[in-house]
Protein backbone atom coordinates (compact mmCIF):
# COMPACT_ATOMS: atom_id res chain seq x y z
CA UNK A 1 0.00 0.00 0.00
CA UNK A 2 1.41 3.39 -1.04
CA UNK A 3 1.90 6.13 1.52
CA UNK A 4 -0.87 8.76 1.25
CA UNK A 5 -0.01 12.32 0.25
CA UNK A 6 -3.21 14.17 1.17
CA UNK A 7 -4.51 15.68 4.42
CA UNK A 8 -7.40 14.19 6.37
CA UNK A 9 -9.58 15.42 9.22
CA UNK A 10 -12.00 13.77 11.64
CA UNK A 11 -13.69 14.12 15.01
CA UNK A 12 -11.65 11.99 17.42
CA UNK A 13 -13.92 12.19 20.44
CA UNK A 14 -17.37 10.65 20.65
CA UNK A 15 -20.07 12.53 18.71
CA UNK A 16 -22.78 14.31 20.64
CA UNK A 17 -22.93 16.81 23.48
CA UNK A 18 -19.89 17.04 25.75
CA UNK A 19 -17.67 19.58 27.48
CA UNK A 20 -14.80 19.10 25.02
CA UNK A 21 -14.49 17.81 21.47
CA UNK A 22 -11.21 17.09 19.67
CA UNK A 23 -10.85 17.35 15.90
CA UNK A 24 -7.63 16.05 14.35
CA UNK A 25 -5.80 16.81 11.12
CA UNK A 26 -2.89 14.88 9.66
CA UNK A 27 -1.02 15.25 6.40
CA UNK A 28 1.31 17.64 4.56
CA UNK A 29 -1.18 20.56 4.64
CA UNK A 30 -2.28 20.17 8.26
CA UNK A 31 -0.35 23.19 9.56
CA UNK A 32 -1.36 25.38 6.61
CA UNK A 33 -5.04 24.52 7.08
CA UNK A 34 -4.83 25.18 10.82
CA UNK A 35 -3.24 28.56 10.13
CA UNK A 36 -6.07 29.48 7.75
CA UNK A 37 -8.60 28.38 10.34
CA UNK A 38 -7.12 30.28 13.29
CA UNK A 39 -5.13 33.12 11.72
CA UNK A 40 -2.01 32.07 13.67
CA UNK A 41 0.86 29.66 13.13
CA UNK A 42 0.85 27.52 16.28
CA UNK A 43 4.23 26.65 17.82
CA UNK A 44 5.18 22.97 18.06
CA UNK A 45 3.92 21.03 21.06
CA UNK A 46 2.33 23.95 22.90
CA UNK A 47 -1.36 24.47 23.54
CA UNK A 48 -2.38 27.89 22.22
CA UNK A 49 -5.75 29.60 22.62
CA UNK A 50 -7.21 30.46 19.24
CA UNK A 51 -10.44 31.45 17.52
CA UNK A 52 -11.71 29.08 14.86
CA UNK A 53 -13.26 30.96 11.92
CA UNK A 54 -15.23 29.91 8.86
CA UNK A 55 -14.04 30.94 5.36
CA UNK A 56 -16.42 33.93 5.43
CA UNK A 57 -14.92 35.13 8.72
CA UNK A 58 -17.76 33.95 10.95
CA UNK A 59 -16.61 32.80 14.39
CA UNK A 60 -17.15 29.06 14.85
CA UNK A 61 -15.65 28.48 18.30
CA UNK A 62 -12.79 29.34 20.60
CA UNK A 63 -10.45 26.64 21.84
CA UNK A 64 -6.94 25.22 21.93
CA UNK A 65 -4.78 24.31 18.97
CA UNK A 66 -1.80 21.92 19.25
CA UNK A 67 0.72 21.24 16.49
CA UNK A 68 2.90 18.11 16.33
CA UNK A 69 5.47 18.35 13.50
CA UNK A 70 6.52 15.33 11.46
CA UNK A 71 8.07 12.87 12.02
CA UNK A 72 7.59 13.07 15.80
CA UNK A 73 3.84 12.64 15.85
CA UNK A 74 1.36 9.80 16.16
CA UNK A 75 1.05 9.35 12.40
CA UNK A 76 4.61 10.37 11.46
CA UNK A 77 3.10 13.30 9.52
CA UNK A 78 2.26 16.83 10.61
CA UNK A 79 -0.64 16.54 13.07
CA UNK A 80 -2.87 19.31 14.41
CA UNK A 81 -5.43 18.88 17.19
CA UNK A 82 -8.26 21.36 17.66
CA UNK A 83 -9.84 21.27 21.12
CA UNK A 84 -13.22 22.99 21.14
CA UNK A 85 -16.60 22.74 22.79
CA UNK A 86 -18.50 19.49 22.45
CA UNK A 87 -21.46 20.53 20.35
CA UNK A 88 -22.45 18.48 17.29
CA UNK A 89 -23.37 21.70 15.46
CA UNK A 90 -19.99 23.27 16.25
CA UNK A 91 -17.90 20.22 15.32
CA UNK A 92 -19.83 19.71 12.06
CA UNK A 93 -19.25 23.37 11.14
CA UNK A 94 -15.58 23.08 12.05
CA UNK A 95 -15.13 19.96 9.92
CA UNK A 96 -16.93 21.59 6.96
CA UNK A 97 -14.45 24.47 7.20
CA UNK A 98 -11.47 22.13 7.27
CA UNK A 99 -12.81 20.34 4.18
CA UNK A 100 -13.27 23.71 2.47
CA UNK A 101 -9.59 24.48 3.16
CA UNK A 102 -8.47 21.26 1.44
CA UNK A 103 -8.72 18.41 3.93
CA UNK A 104 -10.87 15.38 3.24
CA UNK A 105 -12.88 13.22 5.66
CA UNK A 106 -10.81 10.45 7.26
CA UNK A 107 -11.76 6.82 6.73
CA UNK A 108 -12.15 4.47 9.74
CA UNK A 109 -8.74 3.83 11.30
CA UNK A 110 -6.92 6.03 8.79
CA UNK A 111 -4.86 7.92 11.37
CA UNK A 112 -3.52 4.63 12.75
CA UNK A 113 -3.09 3.24 9.23
CA UNK A 114 -0.82 6.18 8.45
CA UNK A 115 1.12 5.51 11.66
CA UNK A 116 1.63 1.94 10.42
CA UNK A 117 2.64 3.00 6.90
CA UNK A 118 5.12 5.51 8.36
CA UNK A 119 6.69 2.86 10.62
CA UNK A 120 5.46 4.44 13.85
CA UNK A 121 3.66 1.19 14.76
CA UNK A 122 3.77 -2.35 13.43
CA UNK A 123 0.50 -4.06 12.55
CA UNK A 124 0.10 -5.87 15.87
CA UNK A 125 0.59 -2.59 17.74
CA UNK A 126 -1.89 -0.83 15.46
CA UNK A 127 -4.52 -3.47 16.17
CA UNK A 128 -3.82 -3.09 19.88
CA UNK A 129 -4.94 0.55 19.61
CA UNK A 130 -8.43 -0.59 18.60
CA UNK A 131 -8.37 -3.35 21.22
CA UNK A 132 -7.55 -0.83 23.94
CA UNK A 133 -10.44 1.40 22.88
CA UNK A 134 -12.83 -1.56 22.86
CA UNK A 135 -11.51 -3.29 26.00
CA UNK A 136 -14.31 -4.48 28.25
CA UNK A 137 -12.29 -5.22 31.38
CA UNK A 138 -9.12 -4.15 33.16
CA UNK A 139 -7.44 -7.38 32.13
CA UNK A 140 -8.31 -6.70 28.48
CA UNK A 141 -7.04 -3.13 28.75
CA UNK A 142 -3.75 -4.27 30.32
CA UNK A 143 -3.30 -6.90 27.63
CA UNK A 144 -3.92 -4.31 24.91
CA UNK A 145 -1.39 -1.94 26.50
CA UNK A 146 1.23 -4.70 26.56
CA UNK A 147 0.70 -5.27 22.85
CA UNK A 148 0.71 -1.54 22.14
CA UNK A 149 4.00 -1.19 24.02
CA UNK A 150 5.46 -3.82 21.68
CA UNK A 151 5.67 -6.80 24.05
CA UNK A 152 3.76 -9.07 21.65
CA UNK A 153 5.75 -7.90 18.62
CA UNK A 154 9.02 -8.35 20.51
CA UNK A 155 8.09 -11.93 21.42
CA UNK A 156 7.32 -12.71 17.78
CA UNK A 157 10.56 -11.02 16.73
CA UNK A 158 12.62 -13.18 19.09
CA UNK A 159 11.22 -16.32 17.46
CA UNK A 160 11.75 -14.85 14.00
CA UNK A 161 15.39 -13.92 14.74
CA UNK A 162 16.14 -17.45 15.93
CA UNK A 163 14.50 -18.81 12.79
CA UNK A 164 16.50 -16.45 10.57
CA UNK A 165 19.75 -17.59 12.18
CA UNK A 166 18.79 -21.20 11.49
CA UNK A 167 17.86 -20.37 7.90
CA UNK A 168 21.24 -18.69 7.35
CA UNK A 169 23.01 -21.97 8.13
CA UNK A 170 20.61 -24.08 6.08
CA UNK A 171 20.65 -21.78 3.04
CA UNK A 172 24.43 -21.49 3.26
CA UNK A 173 24.69 -25.25 3.22
CA UNK A 174 22.49 -25.33 0.11
CA UNK A 175 24.15 -22.45 -1.76
CA UNK A 176 27.78 -23.29 -1.05
CA UNK A 177 28.02 -27.06 -0.69
CA UNK A 178 31.70 -27.10 -1.66
CA UNK A 179 32.80 -24.40 0.78
CA UNK A 180 34.22 -25.32 4.16
CA UNK A 181 31.68 -23.34 6.15
CA UNK A 182 31.38 -23.52 9.92
CA UNK A 183 28.01 -25.27 9.76
CA UNK A 184 26.20 -27.27 12.39
CA UNK A 185 25.64 -30.93 11.79
CA UNK A 186 22.17 -32.10 10.77
CA UNK A 187 21.56 -33.23 14.34
CA UNK A 188 22.59 -29.83 15.62
CA UNK A 189 20.22 -28.10 13.23
CA UNK A 190 17.40 -30.36 14.39
CA UNK A 191 18.16 -29.44 18.01
CA UNK A 192 17.99 -25.73 17.20
CA UNK A 193 14.73 -26.28 15.34
CA UNK A 194 13.25 -27.97 18.42
CA UNK A 195 14.23 -24.99 20.58
CA UNK A 196 12.38 -22.66 18.22
CA UNK A 197 9.30 -24.92 18.23
CA UNK A 198 9.24 -24.96 22.05
CA UNK A 199 9.49 -21.15 22.20
CA UNK A 200 6.79 -20.72 19.56
CA UNK A 201 4.45 -23.16 21.32
CA UNK A 202 4.81 -21.17 24.54
CA UNK A 203 4.00 -17.98 22.63
CA UNK A 204 0.94 -19.61 21.04
CA UNK A 205 -0.36 -20.53 24.49
CA UNK A 206 -0.10 -16.91 25.65
CA UNK A 207 -1.68 -15.63 22.46
CA UNK A 208 -4.51 -18.13 22.77
CA UNK A 209 -5.38 -16.71 26.18
CA UNK A 210 -5.17 -13.19 24.75
CA UNK A 211 -7.48 -14.08 21.88
CA UNK A 212 -10.09 -15.42 24.31
CA UNK A 213 -9.71 -12.31 26.48
CA UNK A 214 -10.33 -10.06 23.48
CA UNK A 215 -12.98 -12.02 21.58
CA UNK A 216 -14.47 -14.01 24.42
CA UNK A 217 -15.62 -17.61 24.26
CA UNK A 218 -18.80 -18.60 22.46
CA UNK A 219 -20.44 -21.45 24.38
CA UNK A 220 -23.56 -23.11 22.99
CA UNK A 221 -25.86 -25.16 25.23
CA UNK A 222 -27.41 -27.90 23.09
CA UNK A 223 -29.04 -31.29 23.39
CA UNK A 224 -32.47 -32.92 23.43
CA UNK A 225 -35.57 -31.11 24.80
CA UNK A 226 -36.18 -30.78 28.55
CA UNK A 227 -32.58 -31.49 29.52
CA UNK A 228 -32.33 -28.25 31.52
CA UNK A 229 -30.58 -26.05 28.94
CA UNK A 230 -32.59 -22.91 29.67
CA UNK A 231 -32.29 -23.50 33.41
CA UNK A 232 -28.51 -23.61 33.05
CA UNK A 233 -28.54 -20.35 31.07
CA UNK A 234 -30.67 -18.66 33.75
CA UNK A 235 -28.48 -19.93 36.58
CA UNK A 236 -25.22 -18.76 35.00
CA UNK A 237 -26.75 -15.44 33.89
CA UNK A 238 -28.10 -14.81 37.38
CA UNK A 239 -31.66 -14.00 36.29
CA UNK A 240 -34.61 -15.49 34.37
CA UNK A 241 -33.36 -14.81 30.85
CA UNK A 242 -35.12 -17.81 29.31
CA UNK A 243 -38.62 -19.21 29.80
CA UNK A 244 -38.51 -22.58 31.53
CA UNK A 245 -41.42 -25.03 31.25
CA UNK A 246 -41.92 -28.79 31.11
CA UNK A 247 -43.31 -28.44 27.57
CA UNK A 248 -40.79 -29.64 24.96
CA UNK A 249 -39.95 -27.08 22.28
CA UNK A 250 -40.44 -23.98 24.46
CA UNK A 251 -37.14 -22.46 23.29
CA UNK A 252 -37.31 -21.48 19.62
CA UNK A 253 -34.82 -18.70 18.81
CA UNK A 254 -31.29 -18.95 20.25
CA UNK A 255 -30.98 -16.80 23.38
CA UNK A 256 -27.68 -14.99 24.04
CA UNK A 257 -26.30 -13.85 27.36
CA UNK A 258 -22.95 -12.12 27.85
CA UNK A 259 -21.32 -12.92 31.17
CA UNK A 260 -17.95 -13.22 32.87
CA UNK A 261 -16.54 -16.37 34.44
CA UNK A 262 -13.82 -15.04 36.76
CA UNK A 263 -12.80 -12.51 34.12
CA UNK A 264 -13.29 -14.81 31.12
CA UNK A 265 -15.79 -13.12 28.76
CA UNK A 266 -18.35 -15.68 27.61
CA UNK A 267 -21.26 -15.48 25.20
CA UNK A 268 -23.63 -18.20 26.35
CA UNK A 269 -26.23 -19.34 23.82
CA UNK A 270 -29.30 -21.40 24.72
CA UNK A 271 -30.72 -23.28 21.73
CA UNK A 272 -33.85 -25.18 20.83
CA UNK A 273 -33.98 -28.84 21.80
CA UNK A 274 -32.67 -30.95 18.95
CA UNK A 275 -35.30 -33.38 17.71
CA UNK A 276 -37.42 -34.11 14.64
CA UNK A 277 -40.54 -31.93 14.61
CA UNK A 278 -43.52 -31.40 12.31
CA UNK A 279 -44.08 -27.97 13.83
CA UNK A 280 -42.55 -25.58 11.26
CA UNK A 281 -41.66 -23.00 13.92
CA UNK A 282 -39.92 -25.55 16.13
CA UNK A 283 -38.19 -27.05 13.05
CA UNK A 284 -36.81 -23.60 12.18
CA UNK A 285 -35.57 -23.26 15.76
CA UNK A 286 -33.72 -26.57 15.38
CA UNK A 287 -32.10 -25.33 12.15
CA UNK A 288 -30.94 -22.18 13.90
CA UNK A 289 -29.58 -24.24 16.78
CA UNK A 290 -27.55 -26.32 14.33
CA UNK A 291 -26.06 -23.16 12.80
CA UNK A 292 -25.00 -21.99 16.25
CA UNK A 293 -23.34 -25.36 16.87
CA UNK A 294 -21.19 -24.90 13.77
CA UNK A 295 -19.90 -21.52 15.01
CA UNK A 296 -19.38 -22.44 18.68
CA UNK A 297 -15.99 -22.47 20.38
CA UNK A 298 -17.40 -24.94 22.90
CA UNK A 299 -20.60 -27.00 22.96
CA UNK A 300 -22.17 -28.03 26.25
CA UNK A 301 -24.23 -31.07 25.22
CA UNK A 302 -26.81 -31.37 27.97
CA UNK A 303 -28.52 -34.63 28.85
CA UNK A 304 -31.19 -35.52 31.39
CA UNK A 305 -29.50 -38.06 33.67
CA UNK A 306 -32.89 -39.60 34.50
CA UNK A 307 -33.72 -40.19 30.81
CA UNK A 308 -32.39 -43.63 29.90
CA UNK A 309 -32.89 -43.09 26.16
CA UNK A 310 -30.90 -39.85 26.18
CA UNK A 311 -28.10 -41.43 28.22
CA UNK A 312 -27.86 -44.30 25.77
CA UNK A 313 -27.37 -41.78 22.94
CA UNK A 314 -24.59 -39.76 24.56
CA UNK A 315 -22.20 -40.54 21.69
CA UNK A 316 -24.27 -38.56 19.16
CA UNK A 317 -22.49 -35.18 19.66
CA UNK A 318 -19.11 -36.76 18.87
CA UNK A 319 -19.72 -35.81 15.23
CA UNK A 320 -19.23 -32.18 16.24
CA UNK A 321 -15.63 -32.95 17.19
CA UNK A 322 -14.68 -34.19 20.63
CA UNK A 323 -12.32 -31.23 21.10
CA UNK A 324 -15.32 -28.85 21.01
CA UNK A 325 -17.83 -30.85 23.08
CA UNK A 326 -18.36 -31.26 26.80
CA UNK A 327 -21.09 -33.62 27.96
CA UNK A 328 -23.24 -32.22 30.77
CA UNK A 329 -25.21 -34.86 32.66
CA UNK A 330 -27.90 -32.84 34.43
CA UNK A 331 -30.55 -33.74 37.05
CA UNK A 332 -28.34 -36.03 39.13
CA UNK A 333 -30.57 -35.03 42.05
CA UNK A 334 -33.10 -37.44 40.50
CA UNK A 335 -30.63 -40.32 40.09
CA UNK A 336 -28.63 -40.02 43.30
CA UNK A 337 -25.31 -39.73 41.44
CA UNK A 338 -22.49 -37.60 42.82
CA UNK A 339 -21.25 -34.52 40.97
CA UNK A 340 -17.95 -35.00 39.21
CA UNK A 341 -16.05 -35.33 35.96
CA UNK A 342 -16.21 -38.26 33.56
CA UNK A 343 -15.29 -39.16 30.00
CA UNK A 344 -17.19 -41.01 27.32
CA UNK A 345 -16.20 -41.76 23.71
CA UNK A 346 -13.27 -39.36 24.00
CA UNK A 347 -15.48 -36.51 25.20
CA UNK A 348 -15.07 -34.95 28.65
CA UNK A 349 -18.15 -34.60 30.80
CA UNK A 350 -19.48 -33.14 34.06
CA UNK A 351 -22.25 -34.58 36.24
CA UNK A 352 -24.30 -31.88 37.97
CA UNK A 353 -27.68 -30.65 39.07
CA UNK A 354 -28.72 -27.21 37.92
CA UNK A 355 -31.63 -27.35 40.37
CA UNK A 356 -29.50 -27.89 43.50
CA UNK A 357 -26.31 -26.27 42.21
CA UNK A 358 -24.22 -29.39 42.88
CA UNK A 359 -21.41 -29.60 40.32
CA UNK A 360 -21.94 -26.15 38.78
CA UNK A 361 -18.56 -24.93 40.02
CA UNK A 362 -16.97 -27.95 38.35
CA UNK A 363 -18.58 -26.95 35.05
CA UNK A 364 -17.38 -23.34 35.21
CA UNK A 365 -13.84 -24.47 36.03
CA UNK A 366 -14.02 -26.94 33.17
CA UNK A 367 -15.11 -24.23 30.71
CA UNK A 368 -12.23 -21.99 31.79
CA UNK A 369 -9.83 -24.90 31.44
CA UNK A 370 -11.07 -25.73 27.93
CA UNK A 371 -10.46 -22.09 26.99
CA UNK A 372 -6.93 -22.18 28.41
CA UNK A 373 -7.97 -19.36 30.72
CA UNK A 374 -5.81 -18.12 33.58
CA UNK A 375 -7.72 -15.81 35.86
CA UNK A 376 -4.94 -13.28 36.39
CA UNK A 377 -4.07 -13.02 32.66
CA UNK A 378 -0.59 -11.87 33.73
CA UNK A 379 1.68 -11.44 30.73
CA UNK A 380 -1.17 -11.98 28.28
CA UNK A 381 -1.11 -10.09 25.00
CA UNK A 382 -4.12 -8.65 23.29
CA UNK A 383 -4.40 -10.92 20.27
CA UNK A 384 -6.77 -11.69 17.45
CA UNK A 385 -7.79 -14.84 15.69
CA UNK A 386 -5.59 -13.95 12.70
CA UNK A 387 -2.54 -13.73 15.00
CA UNK A 388 -3.22 -17.17 16.43
CA UNK A 389 -3.80 -18.67 12.99
CA UNK A 390 -0.55 -17.19 11.64
CA UNK A 391 1.47 -18.49 14.60
CA UNK A 392 -0.12 -21.93 14.39
CA UNK A 393 0.63 -22.02 10.66
CA UNK A 394 4.26 -21.14 11.39
CA UNK A 395 4.39 -23.96 13.97
CA UNK A 396 3.02 -26.45 11.44
CA UNK A 397 5.71 -25.50 8.93
CA UNK A 398 8.41 -25.86 11.58
CA UNK A 399 7.15 -29.31 12.52
CA UNK A 400 7.08 -30.24 8.83
CA UNK A 401 10.80 -29.37 8.69
CA UNK A 402 11.64 -31.98 11.32
CA UNK A 403 13.89 -34.75 10.07
CA UNK A 404 14.52 -33.00 6.74
CA UNK A 405 18.03 -31.66 7.31
CA UNK A 406 19.90 -34.93 6.85
CA UNK A 407 18.47 -36.03 3.49
CA UNK A 408 15.82 -33.51 2.28
CA UNK A 409 17.47 -30.19 3.03
CA UNK A 410 15.70 -28.31 0.21
CA UNK A 411 12.28 -29.29 1.59
CA UNK A 412 13.35 -28.35 5.11
CA UNK A 413 14.60 -24.96 3.88
CA UNK A 414 11.26 -24.28 2.14
CA UNK A 415 9.32 -25.11 5.31
CA UNK A 416 11.51 -22.70 7.30
CA UNK A 417 10.89 -19.96 4.72
CA UNK A 418 7.13 -20.51 4.90
CA UNK A 419 7.26 -20.37 8.71
CA UNK A 420 9.11 -17.05 8.59
CA UNK A 421 6.51 -15.59 6.20
CA UNK A 422 3.72 -16.66 8.57
CA UNK A 423 5.45 -14.92 11.48
CA UNK A 424 5.88 -11.77 9.37
CA UNK A 425 2.12 -11.59 8.85
CA UNK A 426 1.61 -10.89 12.56
CA UNK A 427 3.55 -7.62 12.58
CA UNK A 428 2.73 -6.64 9.00
CA UNK A 429 6.16 -7.14 7.44
CA UNK A 430 4.48 -9.52 5.02
CA UNK A 431 0.87 -8.66 4.29
CA UNK A 432 -1.59 -7.58 1.59
CA UNK A 433 -3.55 -4.41 0.95
CA UNK A 434 -6.79 -6.40 1.27
CA UNK A 435 -5.83 -7.53 4.78
CA UNK A 436 -4.92 -3.99 5.79
CA UNK A 437 -8.26 -2.76 4.49
CA UNK A 438 -10.16 -5.36 6.51
CA UNK A 439 -8.21 -4.63 9.71
CA UNK A 440 -8.46 -0.84 9.68
CA UNK A 441 -12.10 -0.86 8.59
CA UNK A 442 -12.91 -2.15 12.10
CA UNK A 443 -11.50 1.01 13.72
CA UNK A 444 -13.55 4.02 14.69
CA UNK A 445 -13.27 7.17 12.58
CA UNK A 446 -10.74 9.60 14.06
CA UNK A 447 -8.32 6.95 15.34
Amino acid sequence: MDKPSDTIAALSTAPGTAAIAVVRLTGPDALQIATRLTGITPPPRRAVLATFKAPDGAKIDQGLVLYFPAPNSYTGEDVVELHGHGSAVVTDWLLETLYAHGARPAEPGEFTLRAFLNDKLDLAQAEAVADLIESGSRAAAQAALRSLDGAFSNAVERVREALVRLRVHVEGWLDFPDEELDLDTAAGLEARLEEIIVELDALIARVGTGRVLRDGLTVVIAGPPNAGKSSLLNTLAGYEAAIVTQIPGTTRDPLREHLSLDGLPVTLIDTAGLRESTDPIEAEGVKRAQRELERADLVLWMIDASDGTARADMASPAALGSQRVTLVLNKIDLTGESPGAFEQDGMPGVRLSVKTGDGLSLLTEHVKSRAGWRGDAVGTFSARRRHLEALERAARHLRAARGRFASELEIGAEELRAAQNALAEVTGEFTTDDLLGEIFATFCIGK
